[in-house]
C-alpha cells in the first residue's frame, strides 16, 4: 500500500500533511492535509481540520473538513463537524452531525 499509515496505538498531534494517501487507524489532532484520499479505519480517531481529495470515515473524525471530490461516511462511521464537498454519501448505520456545503 503506498501513503502513510498511521498505525493503531499511534498518536500524532499537530500538523501533518501528505501528497499521498494517509489511512488513519491510530489517533491524529490538530489539521490534516492530503493530496490524495484520506481514509479513518474503524479504530481511527480524528479530532482535527481534513483538507483532502477525498475523505473516506469509518471511525471518528471530528473537525470541518474540506474535499474537492467526495466525503464518504461508512456504516458506523462518525463525522462531527462541517463538510465543504461536492459529494456526501451517508450509509445506514452512519452517524453525522454538521452543515454542509455542496457548493464547490
Amino acid at each position: 500500500m503506498a501513503g502513510t499509515v498511521i498505525g493503531d496505538g499511534l498518536t500524532i498531534e499537530g500538523e501533518f500533511s501528505s501528497d499521498e494517501e494517509v489511512v488513519v487507524f491510530g489517533s491524529v489532532r490538530g489539521t490534516l492535509s492530503s493530496g490524495s484520499t484520506v481514509s479513518v479505519g474503524s479504530s481511527g480517531t480524528v479530532e482535527a481540520d481534513i483538507n483532502a481529495h477525498s475523505l473516506s470515515v469509518a471511525g471518528q473524525v471530528t473537525g470541518n473538513v474540506t474535499s474537492t471530490d467526495r466525503v464518504d461516511i461508512q456504516a458506523g462511521g462518525r463525522l462531527i463537524g462541517d463538510v465543504k464537498a461536492s459529494r456526501l454519501t451517508i450509509a445506514d448505520g452512519a452517524s453525522f452531525k454538521g452543515n454542509v456545503d455542496m457548493d464547490v
